[in-house]
């Protein structure tokens, strides 16, 4: 058994350098990475990558530019193992990353979905717990101790609550990831949908509390990703479309959470107070619009 690592880039060198250094470095060598170059303008970082003297090491460089969602969908289709990593090429493994989610693998083979226990860096690689990620631990089943398996309405409806996983750090079971497609009409929330639809599946997911992946969360691009309301446009659009499938299926909580959306919309109203004056017309409207439900008069 391995662990495929798919590592879409488009991005800052350094950081690239750091997160497949971190790979390279790990304590049990049963992985493959492959670094998955979307069009950046830079040829620098990857011919760095294709120097690296390691046959587990490979690099591609799409034809064209897919975007976030169609690189993610892109590696996804290009994985070979049973399980498989979309990596940030901005984040960065601890040394027993693999050694430990293979072990979970072993011991938990037929679970969708396994999200480690994470860390949070800033830009500069420091270990920092911002209000989002301090949300996120109080949101997560199971806390924070022990592991925990979470499925069907449980799951989903904890997922619309308040989206309490890392993207970048999930191990996913590539036969669970491959039955749905990321959306290529959202540009922030791909991952919601996808582990929406696997929870509707019938997928489980293994909330695991041992830290062994490094998170990098950039404030200017959270920043400009919420106060210009584009991250909740996307959101309100996703939670409407699953609202319905979850009353479909009789998943009456799920609904509720999904129409309430309590955290997406205190979110917004932080963002509506904290960017106030610096925002402009157009988005305080969209964020007054997602927080209360109407925008506000001219």
């Amino acid at each position: 058994m391995h662990l495929d690592i798919m590592m879409p880039f488009y991005g800052r060198f350094d950081h690239l350098r750091t997160a497949v250094e971190s790979v390279v470095a790990q304590t049990d060598d049963r992985w493959r990475l492959t670094v998955v170059d979307d069009v950046y303008p830079d040829l620098e970082p990857g011919a760095w990558v294709e120097a690296i003297d390691d046959e587990r090491v490979t690099y591609l460089r799409n034809s064209t530019n897919l975007g976030p969602s169609g690189n993610f969908q892109h590696s996804a289709d290009l994985a070979e193992s049973t399980h498989v990593v979309i990596m940030g090429c901005d984040d960065a493994l601890r040394p027993d990353f693999v050694a430990h989610v293979l072990g979970l693998i072993e011991r938990f083979p037929d679970i969708a979905v396994i999200q480690p226990g994470v860390e949070v860096i800033d830009d500069n690689g420091a270990v920092h717990v911002p209000l989002a990620d301090r949300t996120k631990a109080i949101f997560r089943p199971g806390g924070s101790r022990r592991s925990h398996i979470v499925a069907g309405e449980d799951l989903a409806a904890s997922l619309v609550r308040a989206t309490w996983t890392y993207f970048p750090s999930l191990v996913w079971r590539v036969d669970a990831l491959r039955r749905h497609s990321f959306r290529t009409d959202l540009g922030i929330v791909q991952d919601l949908p996808m582990l929406l639809d696997i929870a509707l599946d019938g997928g489980s997911f293994l909330i695991d509390p041992v830290t062994v992946f490094q998170y990098r969360r950039h404030g200017e691009s959270v920043s400009q990703a919420n106060h210009d309301g584009t991250k909740f446009a996307e959101e309100r659009t996703v939670y409407g479309e699953y609202e319905a499938a979850f009353r479909a299926v009789g998943w009456t909580r799920a609904a509720r959470a999904a129409r309430t959306r309590l955290t997406s919309r205190l979110h917004a109203g932080r963002d509506l107070a904290g960017g106030f004056r610096s925002s402009t017309p157009e988005a305080r409207r969209a964020l007054a619009q997602h927080t209360f439900g109407f925008p506000p008069r001219p």
